[in-house]
């Protein structure tokens, strides 16, 4: 019988006495009221299904990875932390007294009290090198999201300047690229460039300090930006492994596919099970887990130079 990794610390659903904004492949998102509740969890999910299993400290790297660098770049963008949970009491200045209940101490490290925010429904990408579906593109049409890049270049080489390579939000199924003609039909022209421009601005500023202190290249991210006031802000998460790709930059060659710190081990391993990639996904084996749990953490670690609390 093939050995299952059981580890009870490893958070897969939350079930509180409080009104369900929405769950997602990671997040459960409660509302308060005027502000939303964010627990990160330990799922993860490849090819669009999320595993039966989760992974261990995965949710508490994403939330204190996102908050880290929500204040490394409010100088350029703001966002919608209000407060991180790192002490469940902080949760009485939310919930009435009313409402109140125990509150369990899983939400500790791994939440977050956050603004409300009318969400933009574009996934704004942004590319800084040649890398996957962009490098396909690239090698069929010469183009990475129909936009023409320079000839010559190999895979995984850095591309002249970060590009901001936007798709649409979808709820279920594949994220499709969009033109910036098109995401200035769904959210206007003013709205649209400013995203734009954010997204390169903060590309860049998480891509130099990644480089000195972690030794880390991002090859590319995604941003989610909500409206307040008529403006854009950072909401969701930021900069974590689940919305970038980190590659070390003493292992980094050009010409040749790169080792990512983020789910890579699981993509590996479903790739070559004979999963069919429809659900219900197949249980990962103990070593997947646990080196999938490594990676997350490094990333933390090295990013921040702390250690996971």
């Amino acid at each position: 019988m093939e050995e299952q990794y059981t580890d009870l610390s490893i958070l897969l659903k939350t079930k509180l006495p409080l009104p369900l904004f929405m769950r997602g492949k990671t997040r459960d998102v409660y509302d308060l009221g005027e502000q939303l509740l964010i627990i990160a969890t330990d799922r993860i999910s490849a090819f669009d299904v999320v595993l039966p299993c989760g992974i261990p400290n995965k949710g508490r790297v994403l939330n204190q990875l996102s908050a880290f660098w929500f204040e490394k770049t409010k100088h350029i963008v703001t966002n919608h932390i209000l407060q991180v949970v790192n002490d469940v009491s902080c949760l009485d200045s939310y919930i009435t007294k009313a409402n109140r209940f125990d509150y369990p101490e899983y939400l500790s490290g791994r939440s977050m009290i956050v603004k409300k925010a009318r969400r933009i429904p574009v996934e704004c990408v942004v590319r800084g090198f040649l890398s996957g579906s962009a490098w396909v593109e690239y090698q069929n049409k010469g183009t990475v999201s129909s936009l023409p890049i320079i000839k010559g270049l190999l895979e995984s080489n850095v591309l002249p300047e970060p590009i901001f390579t936007p798709t649409t939000k979808a709820e279920e199924g594949h994220d499709l690229p969009m033109s910036m003609d098109e995401v200035k039909k769904v959210v206007g022209t003013s709205l649209a460039e400013k995203i734009k421009d954010i997204s390169i601005k903060i590309f860049k500023f998480a891509q130099e300090y990644s480089r000195i202190p972690a030794s880390f290249f991002i090859a590319d991210t995604k941003f989610e930006f909500g409206v307040e006031n008529g403006e854009p802000i950072l909401i969701d998460e930021l900069l974590t492994p689940d919305s970038s790709r980190f590659w070390d930059v003493g292992s980094y060659r050009v010409g040749q596919h790169q080792d990512s710190f983020d789910k890579q081990p699981v993509r590996d391993w479903l790739e070559i099970s004979g999963w069919n990639k429809e659900p219900p996904a197949p249980l990962l084996p103990p070593d997947v887990i646990q080196q999938t749990s490594e990676r997350y953490q490094q990333v933390y670690e090295r990013l921040t130079g702390r250690i996971l609390e």
